[in-house]
């Protein structure tokens, strides 16, 4: 009996994960629960156990393979099954279409990339009654923005082309006929070689389209680096040759050597993707101010062991950065709202999102109700993101719904920065590291603790007087922190 192994639920709004690891590989015996691979999605890393004790069988989904939830992973042979782990092999090689005498085999059009839905054919290299090899390119497509080759499923005889040079045809149309022929891998042997003579001496023949566009452009076969199968030129590698620099540098030879190129992972993606998105969609501004820290490294130092010894937790900086925003949040409402479409939503509540740094990136876990609570809390709760996120084991829960977020800069030594908005809020705050500088304090120059403080937000929904106003309401919190107390 065979038990099959599926993507397990990813959590709300996520409907896909890409396959990061696989612990154990066909053939191999695995426990109840034992972690059989890793999946990665946007944000968090979902381990996936195995359901039931036995042998691991056929891995449906391979490492780096994208997969949507519920999907199947492998298969598991329990104990005393017949079923052998790997029966697949055999099947896969009958499933590869043949051709012969007594049959016909459909030339289908590939798929054609995500968003695209159809293709024109540009050009046909075969005509009905021509024979044709495994592989042997028969056609060529264009879409808005890629040229796309069509082998030869089965080896054979082009019996009917359907769709003519010039149509239109969708994802998965019907493209030509093949029937099969057993000489027919011999008898396109000579077309082949005949089609080594063009293209200046290669062994495979350009794309039409492309051949037209070198002429149009004045380059030649040589300028031009193919990227089509055995290095085919195709229109869009003579459009990149024609719009490249005629004086570009080479790279040396060796540089390649000493690179090295790695996948970005999902959640590396989703941050690149969202913290785009953020410029391209807010009118992003940032405002500046600084703030003594004496009195609250006073406070700190006077208070943090009884407040250790009775709440279990050290006393850190980030309580009260959170409670002096939660305070100034609710004077300035505007920064903790957000636009949707034509409204504003104002939120009566703080969830405050504090970005934690992770050896694979940056995430945001979320204090809900912040406002509610007090600095113990805050603390403990925030640390325990911290150590979920180290671990990989925050939930999607966690890091969603943040009204507002605080980005600490200032444990890595950045001194001043402009933080990027976490979509759709409409405000950050960034902390940074604190510094002694010389400050005039009652006429006298002394040298005080200071930290420049960073407010990004939207100007769409938050005018200037709106940010200053919240930012010169955090600075006083942080340098007299008995207004939080008196909840000024």
């Amino acid at each position: 009996m065979s038990t099959e192994v599926r993507v397990p639920t990813l959590g709300e709004s996520v409907s896909e994960a890409t396959v990061a690891t696989w612990f154990k590989k066909p053939g191999d015996a695995v426990a109840v629960d034992e972690m059989l691979c890793e999946l990665e999605t946007d944000k968090v890393t979902v381990e996936v156990p195995s359901p039931v004790a036995g042998t691991l069988g056929e891995i449906v989904a391979a490492e780096g393979e994208t997969v949507g939830a519920d999907a199947l992973l492998a298969m598991i042979s329990e104990p005393g099954s017949s079923d052998a782990p790997t029966p697949a092999a055999p099947e896969k090689a009958a499933a590869k279409p043949k051709a012969n005498s007594a049959e016909t085999v459909d030339v289908m059009v590939p798929s054609l990339g995500e968003s695209v839905s159809e293709a024109t054919v540009a050009s046909w290299f075969k005509k009905p009654g021509d024979t044709v090899a495994v592989d042997e390119m028969l056609c060529e497509l264009e879409t808005d923005k890629v040229s796309v080759e069509v082998p030869s499923p089965a080896a054979g005889v082009l019996n009917e082309i359907l769709a003519e040079s010039g149509s239109t045809v969708a994802a998965g149309g019907k493209l030509a006929v093949i029937s099969g022929n057993a000489d027919g891998v011999k008898a396109s042997a000579p077309q082949a070689e005949a089609g080594k003579s063009e293209g200046g001496g290669r062994d495979v023949e350009d794309a039409p389209s492309a051949k037209k566009l070198m002429a149009e452009k004045g380059l030649s076969p040589d300028q031009v680096t193919g990227t089509g199968r055995d290095g085919r030129i195709m229109k869009e590698d003579v459009q990149k040759a024609g719009a490249a620099p005629a004086a570009a540098p080479t790279v040396p030879a060796d540089d390649a050597a000493r690179e090295e190129r790695v996948k970005m992972t999902r959640l590396r993606q989703t941050i690149a993707r969202r913290l785009k998105e953020a410029q391209n969609t807010a009118a992003m501004l940032t405002t500046y101010n600084e703030a003594d820290m004496g009195g609250i490294m006073e406070l700190r130092n006077e208070y943090k062991d009884q407040f250790e010894k009775k709440h279990g937790v050290k006393m850190g900086f980030m309580s009260f950065f959170v409670k002096a925003c939660c305070h100034a949040l609710m004077e300035v409402p505007e920064v903790n709202a957000e636009i949707d479409g034509t409204d504003v939503v104002y939120k009566n509540y703080v969830h405050m999102g504090v970005a934690v740094g992770t050896p694979n990136g940056l995430v945001v876990p979320v204090l809900r109700d912040a406002h509610k609570m007090g600095f113990a809390e805050i603390e403990k709760r925030i640390g325990a993101f911290g150590k979920s996120a180290r671990d990989g084991k925050l939930t999607m829960a966690e890091m969603q719904g943040g009204s507002f977020t605080i980005s600490n800069g200032g444990v890595y030594g950045s001194l001043m920065s402009s933080p990027i908005l976490n979509p759709p809020q409409s405000g950050i705050l960034g902390m940074h590291k604190i510094q002694e500088r010389p400050m005039v304090v009652k006429g006298q120059i002394v040298a005080r603790p200071m930290m420049y403080l960073a407010l990004s937000y939207d100007h769409r929904i938050v005018d200037g007087k709106g940010a200053v106003t919240f930012l010169v309401r955090v600075k006083e919190a942080l340098e007299d922190p008995r207004r939080l107390l008196m909840d000024l």
